[in-house]
């Protein structure tokens, strides 16, 4: 039997708390969390508004969770709810001008902080990392999970 010097989960959370440590720093000054930070940057990419059953099923997250998170940018003047013109009982959510303000600013501390965890990394231990972080997910019962990639072009 093979005993661990460390345990997987407690390797994910340091990492995990070393990225929104570093979200909610930059977000501090607009008065948001790195969770709801991440409900924005999911909103500024829908091709439509979507309803919170979306984000719940995005970020396998509960509805309490998601309700509590969308009430509080809704406070805050960051999206608005605005019933759906086919089905009046949904709820599309809208992202304000405040809330396109910090697209920004997410894309930029994401990306600063996806550069820092990968820095040492080759470009193989790049994509090795990506493929075995998503093949521990599916082992977790998450077969529904997709992750989009963009290539960073020569421009």
């Amino acid at each position: 039997m093979v005993y661990l010097t460390y345990h997987y989960g407690h390797l994910l959370r340091v990492l995990t708390s070393c990225t929104e440590t570093s979200m909610n720093g930059a977000l501090a000054s607009m008065d948001l969390t790195a969770a709801q930070g991440h409900i924005m940057g999911y909103l500024a990419q829908c091709p439509q508004p979507p309803c919170s059953r979306d984000i719940e099923e995005a970020f396998h997250l509960s509805h309490p969770t998601v309700s509590g998170l969308l009430s509080r940018l809704e406070k805050k003047d960051f999206i608005e709810f605005r019933p759906d013109a086919a089905d009046r009982r949904c709820k599309r959510i809208y992202v304000l001008p405040k809330g396109k303000q910090l697209h920004e600013t997410m894309h930029r501390t994401i990306a600063e902080n996806e550069a820092r965890m990968v820095e040492n990394f080759t470009p193989e231990e790049q994509a090795q990392f990506v493929s075995l972080l998503l093949r521990a997910i599916a082992n977790m019962g998450v077969t529904n999970y997709t992750c989009k990639f963009k290539e960073e072009s020569d421009e």
